[in-house]
């Protein structure tokens, strides 16, 4: 099986955060395949499950470790031995090791080898969910510079109409009431503008967050569209994607093979291990050898508890693993039934409604400015051109969020 090793996890953590600034006052604008490159390498909750992977790999060099041999060396009466020659006196020396049986070492080493693949599962796991963070933010930072885009046109194309409406004002064509009128509309505009601005801040905060950017700054951008793309593969490939490449799929199978081994493990250690040893004795002058056999005696305590326990845990993760299965096949479902529904909400407004606001908006626009319709009826199409605008963006933004839910519950990029 092959494993991963993440050789920048060596680099010093200052290091890699020293540059986490970008340097955004001249760095041009980031795609959003640079941004999820830049997570990966500079997001600190990654950068620590990295760490995490090298440090439970390294359980891998203890479990494969055999018994030390012991070693013994004793003397007694070495200081009487001149004055009583009847009693000399004598050393001796011992050298004892334990012996598994059961192929104790194999099985802590699978045990081990499993652990490293399921953390390292886990780690990819985390790595796609930061992904799909940093997907979700990117669109919203888009979706927040489009909409202050919109509001900054709706309030610059207000504030002429604004100014028109004084001429006519002044020219005695319309009412104080009515210039009133359309001048409070204006502090509507204004505070659509505001929040949109916000909302912009916000969102490029967020994003930067995710970058591992210590200190967020105004010159961070990003390029992007949000046009929705046209997705060509059927349910069915994207489900059996999701079953191949879901990294928390992947681990509940892992925890099955851990399990299993665990099991083999605890019925090892069941077995007896007996220790051997060696002793060399002398004694004033004569020399002497011997050997020792231990062995102990299992007669109450064989292990029948982790023998027990392991086995029911195996069952468990065997539950385990289906539960993750049925849960990789609905998040599919359910994320492709949310692309559906916003690319057709998407689809209405960007083939019918959007169109059919600017040409109500144009229409009375022109027709109030000459007299032909009231203060009232232009007033509401202008709300409802600045409303289907910002609903359009929106639905474009959510069948966005939808690909990137779609991606993320597939571990597979969707958008071909």
């Amino acid at each position: 099986m092959k494993r991963l090793f993440y050789r920048g996890a060596f680099l010093p953590l200052a290091l890699l955060l020293s540059g986490a600034a970008l340097h955004a006052q001249t760095a041009p604008p980031l795609t959003l395949q640079q941004a999820l490159d830049i997570a990966r390498t500079r997001n600190p909750n990654l950068l620590s499950g990295q760490q995490h992977v090298i440090a439970t790999k390294a359980n891998e060099i203890t479990a494969g470790l055999r018994q030390n041999p012991n070693f013994l060396v004793s003397g007694t009466d070495v200081t009487l031995a001149a004055s009583n020659p009847g009693n000399p006196y004598s050393y001796a020396a011992n050298v004892n090791r334990l012996f598994e049986r059961g192929e104790k070492r194999r099985w802590r080493l699978d045990i081990a080898h499993s652990t490293t693949d399921v953390t390292q599962s886990q780690y990819k796991d985390a790595e796609r969910q930061t992904a799909f963070a940093v997907k979700q933010a990117f669109t919203q930072l888009l979706a927040a510079k489009a909409a202050l885009h919109i509001a900054d046109d709706n309030l610059q194309s207000y504030r002429k109409t604004v100014d028109l409406s004084k001429a006519r004002l002044d020219a005695g064509d319309i009412s104080a009431t009515d210039f009133e009128r359309i001048d409070l509309q204006l502090a509507e505009f204004e505070s659509d503008y505001d929040n949109a601005k916000l909302n912009l801040v916000q969102s490029s905060d967020q994003l930067q967050l995710l970058l591992g950017i210590e200190k967020p700054t105004e010159a961070f951008d990003i390029t992007g569209t949000l046009d929705p793309p046209t997705l060509t593969a059927p349910l069915a490939q994207i489900e059996q994607q999701a079953l191949q490449s879901r990294p928390d799929y992947l681990a509940a199978q892992q925890s099955v093979r851990l399990a299993d081994s665990s099991i083999k493990l605890a019925d090892a250690n069941g077995t007896t291990d007996p220790t051997l040893g060696g002793e060399y004795d002398r004694s004033g002058t004569d020399n002497s050898a011997g050997f020792q056999i231990s062995i102990p005696l299992r007669v109450f305590d064989r292990n029948q508890g982790e023998k027990q326990r392991t086995r029911y845990e195996a069952q468990s993760s065997r539950f385990a693993e289906t539960a993750a299965h049925n849960q990789v096949v609905n998040d599919v479902d359910q994320a492709w039934a949310g692309y559906e529904t916003a690319a057709a909400m998407a689809k209405r407004y960007h083939g019918h409604y959007l169109e059919e606001a600017t040409r109500v908006r144009d229409n009375l626009e022109f027709s109030y400015r000459r007299g032909g319709a009231t203060l009232l009826d232009y007033l509401d199409a202008l709300r409802d051109y600045r409303q289907t605008n910002l609903d359009a963006l929106n639905a474009n933004t959510q069948v966005w969020l939808a690909i990137h839910q779609l991606s993320f519950a597939a571990a597979t990029e969707i958008v071909p």
